[in-house]
């Protein structure tokens, strides 16, 4: 394993450099120890839920603007309430075990999601956070548009490459613009946070990988090792935008950002 991933027979995560089983028709992933209680069949699950497990972002964005999905308003205005006076917001890991029922807990529910303050570890709530936007099939940085993301970030001229990076952004699907817009505005009241301890180059590196990603679901080893120094960029630079940049996708509505 390069890239963690969850076990689908189990949910928790094969770890980096670990063995996996993967399954050549279907895809299904598994830990070595969990073969003995995997399906059989390569056959697709029904789905009980509001949400599905995975999808793009539009799959779980309201249907009006600002499109940015209640788990993400949720998982973000609970951490502006009680976290940022927290060291090491988003870097510190919460229990695995509560992030994986929190977020099957949220993913379940749909619109009227369970109320977070009962989550006594805000870590908890930021892993949540990461862990759904990891479990997309494609992340915010869209696969077609990771290029010219990379591009607009390693342009050595700051303005240049601020004028490129605005311009990717207004290419991407309105959901994915409308949460990358959210996500970048709560980023920066982090950064700003002397007790958290997270300035935008540590942001950059706990979310590099998560919002950007690669231009592939399976990418090969060599474009992870050069992807990862690049995705830091693109979202350090992305955080070097202007808020009022930011603030012009998600303030149109504001009254819809607060949570169910």
């Amino acid at each position: 394993v390069i890239r963690p991933e969850p076990c689908r027979v189990c949910g928790s995560r094969i770890r980096f450099g670990k063995t996996a089983i993967k399954c050549c028709q279907c895809q299904l992933l598994l830990h070595t120890k969990c073969r003995e209680q995997c399906p059989s069949l390569c056959t697709p699950r029904p789905h009980h839920h509001a949400w599905p497990r995975e999808g793009v972002l539009a799959d779980f964005a309201p249907s009006t603007p600002p499109l940015v999905p209640a788990l993400v308003v949720q998982c973000v205005t609970e951490v502006e309430t009680r976290g940022l006076a927290e060291t090491g917001l988003y870097r510190v890991p919460g229990a695995e075990q509560l992030v994986r029922e929190w977020k099957r807990k949220l993913l379940r529910a749909g619109g009227a999601l369970p109320a977070l303050s009962s989550v006594t570890d805000i870590h908890v709530v930021c892993g949540v956070l990461k862990d759904f936007l990891r479990g997309l099939k494609e992340p915010l940085v869209t696969f077609s548009l990771h290029p010219a993301f990379l591009r607009a970030a390693d342009i050595p001229d700051d303005a240049a490459s601020d004028t490129a990076l605005r311009h990717v952004v207004s290419k991407l699907p309105p959901a994915n613009r409308d949460t990358l817009a959210f996500l970048m505005l709560h980023l920066l009241r982090v950064s700003h946070s002397p007790d958290c301890k997270m300035d935008v180059l540590n942001l950059s590196r706990v979310f590099g990988p998560t919002l950007v990603g690669h231009s592939s679901t399976n990418p090969t080893p060599l474009a992870i090792m050069e992807d990862t120094p690049r995705q830091c960029k693109v979202v350090a630079r992305l955080l070097s935008l202007p808020p009022s940049f930011w603030r012009g996708f998600v303030e149109t509505e504001q009254e819809n950002l607060v949570p169910v």
